[in-house]
């Protein structure tokens, strides 16, 4: 195990600049705990970044019956997701790591460098079955390290009236140009345009990068000709007043709020916002964020993995298993996305939720053009790089700097991250 306190300390930094970009919210905070007792009938230390469901949710009791199922019992702790992160890296320092953990898929690359998670291959845990860009998030030197509970991702949703009144049909945003251009018809009609969030977090980076991808872009060359086009096209809405000026301090849920007053065309938002939206009092409808030239954007994965962590007993690695193969079946993961609303990872529970749903149908699609954030080789050097972007992004927006200069100083910032 390759765990040195300097690549702990170093991996603690890294953890602590991803901050929760979806519906895994909540604020408890729970110290860490020790691994229990062992083997079968101990107790087995689970943490997951869902403190907003209690002991009684369906989550609550479906971790308790993975637990009897094992013959074992779960202790679960929940604490949000910056909290889990850096708390999993002390626990693994300390050598009191839990034997389980959900954890926020950008965080895994950065605990596989500290050296704290076991591989799936080495656990036995079959991963055939699921997306190959929704595992990606997982896969670090080409070994998987985790299996996904589901994946969250971005779209537009859209006000049918507001479009209606204003002559647009939804069906013809098909690339940037078009989209503008609706943008600028609701202007005309009196209403305001689309909101998103631009924040100084990772959730203005999570926001910006299907724009970033969808001009195609590479985050490793932030001040490309594509990168420059896509914060452009940003700046042009804020200028032009198609976007609120204060996209610069939107999370996503105060972009939200915006978009459920009823006064926005769009709002660039999630999976987990469509409880929200069917009672947001308007008809709406949701399409893909397209591409500079058409077609749908990549959109960066949310969610999060069921994790093992290295334990210095091995023999408990068989009722961990047991836990995690038990949390990630079909017919749990079908409970558990449907109350996250996460697509699932597989295509066959997909199929099940789209017909019990058919507005999880375009999530779907997104999910299958979604590409995970530290996917491509970046692994730990994305929060690196995801830093001077949302910068950059502040920068050009505020109108401190050009879009091209912005990036510019972006990249100089992340070549030396």
């Amino acid at each position: 195990m390759r765990n040195p306190r300097r690549t702990l300390l170093a991996a603690m930094a890294t953890a602590g600049a991803l901050t929760a970009v979806a519906a895994c919210g909540g604020g408890s905070d729970s110290s860490a705990s020790g691994s229990g007792s062992g083997k079968s009938g101990g107790t087995y230390n689970f943490w997951d970044p869902y403190p907003q469901f209690d002991a009684s949710s369906a989550w609550g009791k479906l971790v308790g019956k993975c637990g009897t199922d094992a013959g074992v019992k779960v202790k679960r702790t929940s604490m949000d997701t910056t909290d889990l992160g850096n708390k999993a890296l002390l626990a693994a320092q300390q050598g009191n790591a839990p034997d389980v953990m959900l954890v926020d898929n950008p965080v895994v690359s950065t605990l596989v460098e500290a050296g704290i998670l076991n591989k799936t291959s080495d656990l036995g845990l079959d991963t055939s079955s699921i997306q190959k860009n929704i595992l990606g998030a997982g896969v670090i030197d080409n070994a998987s390290y985790g299996v996904p509970i589901g994946a969250n991702t971005l779209a537009l949703y859209y006000n049918k009236k507001i479009l209606t009144a204003a002559h647009v049909d939804p069906a013809s945003v098909k690339d940037w140009a078009s989209l503008t251009a609706a943008l600028k018809k609701v202007k005309s009609a009196g209403k305001k345009g689309i909101t998103f969030s631009a924040i100084n977090t990772e959730e203005g980076s999570f926001q910006f990068l299907p724009w970033f991808w969808g001009a195609g872009g590479d985050l490793t060359k932030l001040n490309s000709a594509k990168g420059v086009a896509a914060l452009s096209l940003w700046k042009q809405w804020v200028d032009g007043g198609y976007a609120p000026k204060d996209v610069l301090q939107n999370t996503q849920t105060t972009s939200w709020q915006e978009f459920a007053t009823g006064e926005y065309a769009f709002s660039e938002n999630g999976t987990w916002q469509l409880g929200n939206a069917d009672k947001a009092g308007f008809p709406y409808g949701v399409i893909s964020i397209p591409g500079q030239n058409g077609g749908s954007a990549p959109v960066p994965t949310g969610g999060e993995f069921v994790t093992v962590p290295v334990q210095k007993d091995s023999s408990r690695y068989d009722v961990s298993k047991k836990i995690v193969t038990c949390l990630t079946n079909s017919a749990n993961l079908l409970t558990t996305d449907t109350t996250l609303t996460y697509v699932a990872p597989t295509a066959a529970v997909q199929a099940q939720q789209v017909e019990k749903n058919p507005e999880l149908k375009p999530w779907v699609g997104a999910v299958a053009a979604a590409r995970g954030r530290t996917s491509d080789g970046l692994g730990t050097k994305y929060p690196t790089i995801s830093q001077p972007m949302w910068t950059a992004v502040q920068n050009a927006l505020s109108g401190g700097k050009s879009p091209q200069a912005a990036l510019d100083a972006a990249q100089t910032a992340a070549g030396k991250g």
